[in-house]
């Protein structure tokens, strides 16, 4: 995939959780920033990164249980070293910083 083609999947990917993330408001602060970052913050002030990564054509994620990337694979964005599936590990990720469930199921259509 040339590197335009892999811009507008990610920035259309990037554009959904932010989307999904609407519905929780309430626990997390979202600021979107230039060149296909997302940063959220936490209630309790723990954050998360969302960024896109053209050299490696992946969607990275840093959180405080860890660095996680993800690439499109089949229609679908994959863990690069476990397979898990992007809304499932965010998730799993959001959930664990927020101290409640979140649920981004919507998001994996």
């Amino acid at each position: 995939m040339d590197e335009a083609a892999f811009n507008v999947l990610a920035e259309a990917e990037l554009t959904r959780i932010e989307q999904a993330l609407e519905a929780f408001d309430d626990d997390i602060e979202l600021e979107v920033q230039p060149g296909g970052v997302l940063e959220l913050e936490f209630v309790n002030g723990s954050k998360v990164v969302i960024n896109r990564h053209t050299a490696a054509r992946e969607i990275w994620v840093a959180a405080k249980s860890g660095g996680f990337h993800f690439r499109p694979e089949s229609g679908k964005w994959l863990g690069t070293r476990d397979g898990v599936e992007l809304y499932a590990a965010l998730g799993r990720i959001f959930s664990e910083q927020a101290g409640r469930n979140i649920d981004l199921s919507a998001g994996d259509e």
